[in-house]
């Protein structure tokens, strides 16, 4: 079966690697590597020895666009390049474009026609193949929230058309209006809203499993983090917080009580 339409890497692009490394790896429990290249170090997060995603210092062609300090998530395509090009012929934007990262892939960094950047790619065949994680692994993101810079039906029309996902449940949130589940080869995995008002501008946001979530909340607020809703009980019974790290990156945690 192909991954198209899976969420494969996260990335964290900041102003303080360090300091984001230390922050992360006491709130969600990672251990990390690093891969140097020229002029820049490129943080891998793991947990249990499994890639999560990376870490790196604000590229300074996003710093020049005034790019914040940030997580994207990486979704699989079965051709970068296409995929690129679908984006754009849906309202969406290329942002970077198609380019290859050596002995790993081609990737792009894109945005969705309401503003919400993540990024494409084409990974290389691994040996061994990539393990896909059982939903609600510690140390993994368990969940992906759209906040739309529009309304949630054409926002989730586009990702359906790119990527082949299908709308799940739908929930009424009353003055938040419509909150959209959506499905993928692995289950339901998110859900789409439209932006609040308060929100700068439209984004994805990222949920990382973490054990008793009291406790992740004291690691949060002791590494300089703040949290910024929550905690709250979810449908299932998890409950999670939405936060800022020290960097200013926005983030969220899933746990139990």
């Amino acid at each position: 079966m192909s991954d198209h339409g899976r969420f494969i890497w996260y990335e964290l692009i900041t102003t303080d690697l360090d300091g984001a490394s230390r922050f992360y790896e006491d709130v969600v429990r990672w251990t990390h590597e690093d891969m140097t290249g020229p002029g820049m170090t490129y943080r891998v997060v793991n947990a249990d020895g499994k890639g999560v995603g990376g870490m790196m210092l604000i590229p300074q062609e996003a710093l020049t666009r005034g790019a914040p300090p940030s997580w994207s998530g990486y979704i699989c395509v079965d051709d970068c390049d296409v995929t690129a090009e679908k984006i754009k012929a849906l309202g969406g934007s290329v942002i970077r474009a198609p380019d290859d990262i050596p002995d790993i892939g081609r990737f792009a960094v894109v945005a969705d026609p309401g503003g919400a950047v993540f990024a494409i790619m084409k990974p290389l065949p691994m040996d061994p193949p990539r393990p896909h994680v059982a939903p609600g692994t510690k140390g993994h993101v368990s969940w992906h929230e759209l906040y739309a810079g529009g309304e949630v039906e054409p926002a989730f029309d586009f990702y359906a058309e790119l990527f082949g996902w299908k709308k799940d449940e739908t929930m009424n949130m009353g003055p938040m209006g419509i909150y959209q589940l959506f499905k993928n080869h692995d289950g339901v995995i998110g859900g789409i809203m439209k932006k609040p008002d308060d929100l700068p501008s439209a984004g994805w946001l990222y949920y990382f499993q973490v054990g008793e979530i009291d406790a992740a909340v004291l690691r949060v607020t002791g590494g300089g983090g703040k949290v910024v809703n929550g905690p709250m009980e979810v449908p299932g019974g998890d409950w999670i917080i939405q936060g800022v790290d020290p960097q200013g990156a926005m983030f969220a945690l899933v746990g139990n009580r």
